[in-house]
């Protein structure tokens, strides 16, 4: 025995000894269920190892000041982090696995180096096509398969998805026949499910790790349609791209991110679901890139103040805060202030989730969209167009554009807001276009409920409780009468000075 087991157990044995009794009268079933093992024998032979390079300029490369040096906005780059707000609490501990080794100047000492990273993926279908993380192959020079027994085949790429962070690859086997695995239901998992993780971690291929079901329909700020699993099998860098499979050794995720301070495994990880993985697998394969449906809208959430302004209890729903000139949802009639509660069938129970369905959605299919318009549901008929490779959902802006300092000339005060009819002196100073129509805000108390929602002077109000306002009298007026009617709060539609609407919900205080 070396050294260094005999320090290991040097400093193991007392621990063991203090709770030697527990450990050897321990469950069975602690360890999990038997038939991971038989799961692991079956599959494991359609699990890859991913091998990519690429030709890089050291001179033009920040990727060698350190990859966690500072966040990358561009989710499609090779070990870029996912973008989150800076106040996530998820900011300073999010890592995705996969990192680059790094190739210094080579012979001839120029600075021109070859950048190696290694992944995961696995087999669909035993004519040779993968699946993997876009990030594992992104801006790669070429692409390597290397199946389970050592083989390494050259791969090419079949289409890849930077918003759902999927890609396939295509090889031409050996003469041996591969071993391929078939997707599950995501929409079946439950609560604590056994799930088992296979891939590369740290270029430890084929390595197997289990854990349960931890949450779903996790939104961890990395893309418009996050609706990740989360689990605590140990997963960690090289494991993206890799499989997650159930106890029937079905794939009902691809492994793509996790949380942590060190980069290793700390039991939460994120692999997004086959459901959405299907459809997206498909439509490469067909088109090479994703069509996604559009239904040409801005949203928000219902907040509580947004649904009792609203009178929608309990609060849910998108709410549509503006509407695409040349969008689908125009011609169907669906306007400012509506809120979807259902989209195809399917319910939307908060804001997050009308942009999945529509994305699901073919492009030029006719679907119904229940909406709540001043209290009654509606049924509106949308033909949807195609989202655009450019175009994200939009979610309403909460910043205004315009100049902090207020507009002197005061006609009325309410809720902390300083309220003035726009004059063609307020419209130039505060930039506000001519077709923008309301009631101009020049100043906001910084102690009050407008403040803390972020409007701010050059905001326009154009419709308090829905109804539209021309003047500050207006505003006042509609107000007053919401207090007596006992009302606790008052939605306002307000507008930046290009035009763009977001809704705002303050108590009547």
């Amino acid at each position: 025995m070396s050294d260094a087991i005999h320090f290991l157990s040097r400093r193991l044995l007392p621990f063991a000894a203090a709770i030697g009794f527990a450990v050897i009268t321990a469950p069975a079933q602690a360890r999990g269920p038997d038939g991971i093992a038989d799961v692991a024998e079956k599959v494991i032979d359609a699990v890859v190892n991913i091998s990519t390079s690429q030709n890089v300029d050291a001179k033009n490369n920040d990727g060698d000041k350190g990859e966690d040096s500072k966040p990358n906005q561009d989710r499609g780059k090779r070990g870029a982090n996912p973008q989150l707000p800076p106040d996530s609490p998820f900011s300073e501990f999010f890592d995705e696995f996969f990192k680059n080794r790094r190739g210094g100047p080579n012979s001839k000492g120029n600075s021109a180096h070859k950048v190696n990273s290694l992944g995961s993926g696995f087999i669909i279908d035993a004519s040779g096509v993968v699946v993997t993380n876009n990030h594992v192959i992104a801006d790669a020079d070429e692409i390597n398969v290397i199946l389970n027994d050592g083989t390494k085949i050259k791969a090419t790429l079949v289409g890849r998805d930077k918003k759902s962070d999927l890609a396939v690859l295509k090889f031409t086997p050996p003469e041996k026949k591969l071993t391929a695995v078939k997707f599950g239901d995501s929409d079946k998992l439950r609560l604590g499910e056994w799930v088992i993780a296979i891939g590369n971690p740290f270029s430890l291929g084929g390595t197997v790790t289990a854990g349960i079901v931890s949450a779903r329909n996790r939104d961890i700020n990395s893309g418009p349609y996050d609706n990740y699993i989360q689990t605590d099998a140990a997963i960690n860098r090289g494991n993206s791209g890799g499989p997650l499979f159930n106890l029937d050794g079905d794939v009902v995720g691809v492994n793509t991110a996790i949380i942590s301070p060190s980069g290793g495994s700390i039991g939460i990880g994120f692999a997004v679901p086959s459901k959405t993985v299907v459809g997206v697998v498909e439509q490469l394969r067909q088109f090479k890139e994703v069509r996604r449906g559009w239904l040409g809208v801005r949203i928000q959430q219902v907040t509580d103040e947004i649904g009792e302004s609203l009178n929608i209890k309990p609060p849910r729903g998108a709410l549509i805060a503006g509407v695409d000139e040349k969008g689908p949802a125009k011609p169907a009639g669906i306007e400012p202030g509506d809120v979807v509660i259902k989209f195809d069938g399917k319910d939307i129970k908060e804001m997050k989730d009308l942009p999945r369905a529509v994305a699901d959605t073919a492009v030029g299919k006719s679907v119904d969209v229940v909406v709540i318009r001043k209290g009654k549901e509606e049924t509106r008929k949308v033909t949807l167009g195609r989202l655009d490779d450019g175009e994200q959902p939009v979610e309403a802006s909460l910043k205004s554009n315009a100049p902090p300092e207020a507009d002197k000339p005061v006609t009325q005060k309410a809720l902390g807001l300083d309220l003035a009819g726009l004059s063609k002196d307020l419209r130039t100073k505060y930039k506000v276009k001519d077709s923008v129509k309301g009631v101009i805000v020049t100043g906001v108390d910084s102690d009050s409920d407008a403040a803390e929602k972020r409007l701010g002077a050059g905001d326009v109000i154009v419709e308090v409780a829905q109804e539209a306002v021309t003047n500050a009298g207006d505003v006042k007026k509609r107000i007053d009468q919401l207090r007596k009617d006992g009302k606790k709060s008052v939605l306002l539609l307000v507008s930046n000075g290009n035009g763009e609407l977001r809704f705002v919900a303050l108590a009547l205080k």
